[in-house]
């Protein structure tokens, strides 16, 4: 294989396929990204055998062939090429060394052989749409926080991805839960959605999809089925397994009766949260929300270091409440909202909290109170 190309486009589609791989591997060819001449392009190929990227680079191509070369390494000299130089790759004739060649710089990297290098089995794809990047790239900022570290519940380790039906029609739904805090978020469910299987993407390909996202108006291809997805966006292809489980009943969660309304100034509120955690403990993150007419007063106490409290003005106008919360979870929340003024609608201390921007039906959070 010999072929030449710029560098900016090599290090462009290295930058989208190289974080795929593990930085440790106990198979040595997953630790290599896939390179094979493609008539005037190279394609670029790596997996970790539960996530695959690939991607097509411009190039001209001397001679054909195909080698998988250290993924992180060859991004590294790549990426330390001066800006507008020409990389010209060619495989030794003993298929052992790649040789990488830019102006006066000279690199030799081992190779392992294309033919050890494995696919990700697709199979048949039931379910095919297309969405704006802007829209997936909403439903996924707005849920991706709240995804659970619990491996032992590892169903919970994704964004749950289904179809429901709306009051003016049928929406495409992203949930992601801790059992701490919830998160949902809707749009319009594009064309061919519709009776898809609610599917499960995990952590990884989550971040890996909100990367590929850069242009809010590009064109996202979604195929998927209940054990894979792959999408397509311009050049670049994922394509990755599913988590293999269910999916709590979320709605049950969703809480109905909260009659007592709050609004608040958001970046005050969030202001006021952080000032007075700065006092509480890592272990606890407890904030106590004093609720009474027109004002809420947050209080912090850690035993092993003083006491903070701070007075927000508020539009509430319900009986005396108070309720505390992980004050990390207040602020990522508060941080999702969109509108200047925050809406909390409780029950009491010991119920789910439902938190929404003011006039935004599409996005919804759910907090579990702490005792405080």
């Amino acid at each position: 294989m010999r072929v030449t190309l710029e560098r900016s486009h090599l290090l462009s589609s290295l930058a989208h396929v190289h974080r795929v791989v593990e930085r440790r591997n106990t198979i040595p060819i997953l630790s290599n990204v896939l390179m094979r001449t493609d008539g005037g392009s190279l394609r670029l190929k790596a997996t970790d055998l539960d996530l695959e990227a690939q991607e097509s680079v411009p190039a001209v191509v001397e001679r054909p062939g195909a080698t998988t070369v250290p993924a992180h390494m060859f991004y590294d000299i790549v990426r330390k090429l001066p800006d507008g130089a020409q990389v010209s790759l060619e495989a030794s004739t003993d298929g052992a060394t790649l040789s990488i060649s830019s102006g006066r710089s000279r690199f030799s990297l081992q190779m392992l052989p294309e033919s050890d290098f494995p696919d990700i089995t697709v199979g048949d794809l039931s379910h095919s749409f297309k969405l704006e990047a802007g829209q997936l790239k909403m439903l996924i900022d707005r849920t991706q926080f709240a995804i659970s570290n619990e491996e032992i519940r590892y169903y919970l380790n994704g964004i749950f991805l289904h179809t429901v039906d709306g009051p003016n029609g049928p929406l495409f739904r992203a949930v992601a839960t801790d059992g701490h805090r919830l998160a949902r978020a809707d749009v319009a469910a594009p064309a061919g959605s519709q009776g898809m299987p609610g599917i499960i993407v995990p952590r990884k390909t989550v971040g890996e999809i909100q990367r590929l996202l850069e242009d809010p108006k590009a064109e996202v291809t979604v195929e998927l089925s209940d054990a894979k997805i792959r999408m397509s966006v311009g050049d670049v292809v994922l394509t990755s397994k599913l988590i293999d489980g269910t999916f709590p009943d979320y709605s049950r969660v969703i809480p109905q009766g909260n009659d007592k309304e709050l609004k608040v100034d958001k970046a005050e509120f969030a202001e006021a949260v952080d000032r007075v955690s700065t006092i509480s403990s890592e272990r606890g993150r407890a904030v106590k929300l004093a609720l009474s007419d027109g004002k809420m007063v947050l209080t912090v106490v850690n035993p092993d270091s003083g006491s903070a409290t701070e007075e927000v003005m508020v539009e509430y106008d319900q009986e005396p409440l108070e309720i505390g919360f992980n004050a990390r979870y207040l602020l990522d929340i508060t941080s999702q909202l969109t509108s200047e003024t925050a809406v909390f609608r409780l029950a009491d201390s010991g119920s789910p909290t439902l938190v929404q921007d003011s006039g935004d039906g599409d996005t919804l959070y759910v907090l579990m109170p702490m005792r405080v």
